[in-house]
């Protein structure tokens, strides 16, 4: 064993796995909106979009090597529950929906214009079910190839981006620039996946023979910080070059557009192609290693009861439903569900990986979970239209809540209180023993 090899292996699995193509509409658009204020709304950006995706996988390797390992933590149950909502995020009702049409919307419009969306979907996804059912090493080599490839076209622009600038950087007021760029990384949706995704890094670590935790653990950071540089600079290259066009565009620009427009103002006619070919490609296998995924996930979760055929086929169905939507659509329709979900999340995941030593019951987990829950959903009932003057009252009077931070001390608060009553619950239990 090569640990030093290993760990540059592991780690570039780790950043082609969360090197989406869908991702890469979201710098661009942020550089956009944000102008001159890109580098604060950056920092935002990168913590949920990079460092929360790494910290969940941190947080699964010390927890053990899977999502259940570490929400035990709340509840025995809790894994069940939480793995399954972040699978169907990731699975049908967002990710997967989302590369399809991001596909025809960057791969097919410019290229073959008037081209049919329904026609386009059925494919895309029949594609996907013939594969995600009968696997194929192909897949897998496609990826591995297109990945380089999606690399290397998108350096090319950020390069001749940062050299010779589009336009002027617009300078904008700096309001919401870190919460923004914070809430815009939840739609990468990596670090949902990261949690679930998680078990495929630790066993391949573990398959190279590295079966202690402590080694499993350091492996997995390194790997980690490697694909975090590679990912900070796609990111960061591509929203300073959004922020080069920022005079040009406002908020209501379509992602997909702003970088369709991006790769023919830097590489032509010819970039634009290259673009749709490569993304297109990266797109479809992300669908079918997601929609696989979601196969293997409920069927193991159900102990085989529902077949995994059978899922396979409902993903791709309730997949190609969404698809057609749109990808503008699709990511107004995901906002208020990921601002449900990811406070949860990040609760967990801080927890586990800086106070797990301290922390030995569940109180304090189960108390700061559900209090970041209870203000993400009333955060989400305002979002989708119940906006009484009451939940309105209650939101607007939390510390942070201008900000996007509403959820952060009813968490400590409620993991404080939970802490106090379990102790008052044990006492009583005690003295009723004595």
């Amino acid at each position: 064993m090569n640990k030093k090899s290993d760990v540059v292996v592991v780690g570039f699995a780790l950043f082609a796995m969360f090197f989406g193509a869908g991702n890469l509409i979201f710098p661009p658009y942020l550089g956009v909106i944000s102008g001159s204020n890109w580098p604060l709304a950056m920092g935002g950006f990168l913590i949920t979009g990079i460092g929360l995706t790494l910290m969940g996988i941190v947080a699964i390797a010390i927890s053990g090597t899977s999502i259940n390992d570490m929400a035990d933590r709340v509840h025995p149950k809790f894994g069940a529950i939480l793995g399954s909502v972040i699978m169907i995020i990731i699975g049908p009702l967002f990710a997967i929906p989302r590369t399809a049409a991001t596909t025809f919307e960057i791969a097919i419009v410019p290229t073959m214009p008037g081209f049919s969306n329904l026609l386009f979907i059925i494919i895309f996804f029949a594609i996907t079910l013939y594969f995600a059912i009968k696997p194929a090493s192909v897949v897998d080599n496609i990826g591995k190839v297109l990945t380089p490839i999606l690399l290397v076209v998108l350096l090319i622009i950020i390069g001749k981006g940062i050299i010779s600038p589009i336009g002027e950087i617009a300078k904008l007021p700096e309001s919401a620039g870190f919460s923004r760029g914070f809430t815009e990384g939840y739609q990468t949706m990596d670090a949902l996946g990261s949690v679930i995704l998680a078990s495929i890094i630790i066993e391949s670590i573990m398959a190279k023979g590295y079966t202690d935790k402590k080694t499993r653990v350091g492996m997995t950071i390194k790997a980690g910080i490697i694909a975090a540089v590679g990912l900070t600079i796609v990111y960061v290259g591509l929203m300073y070059v959004g922020s080069t066009v920022s005079g040009a565009f406002d908020a209501g620009v379509e992602r997909t557009t702003l970088m369709i427009v991006i790769t023919e103002a830097i590489l032509g006619s010819f970039g634009k192609y290259a673009l749709a070919v490569t993304i297109g490609l990266a797109c479809l296998t992300t669908s079918i290693g997601l929609t696989a995924a979601a196969g293997k996930f409920f069927n193991d979760l159900s102990k085989g009861k529902l077949s995994y055929n059978a899922i396979v086929i409902t993903t791709v169905v309730a997949s190609a439903l969404i698809a057609s939507m749109g990808v503008e659509k699709i990511i107004s329709f995901s906002v208020p569900i990921l601002c449900l979900v990811y406070p949860v999340v990040i609760v967990l995941i801080v927890m586990t990986v800086f106070l797990r030593e301290r922390i030995t019951s569940r109180a304090p987990y189960a108390g700061a979970v559900f209090g970041a829950f209870v203000v993400s959903f009333l955060e989400f009932l305002t979002s989708v239209g119940a906006k009484s003057p009451m939940l309105v009252s209650i939101q607007s009077s939390l510390p942070f809540a201008s900000a996007g931070f509403g959820w952060v001390v009813p968490a400590i608060a409620m993991s404080l209180i939970f802490v106090a009553v379990d102790k008052m619950i044990q006492k009583d239990t005690v003295q009723e023993n004595a």
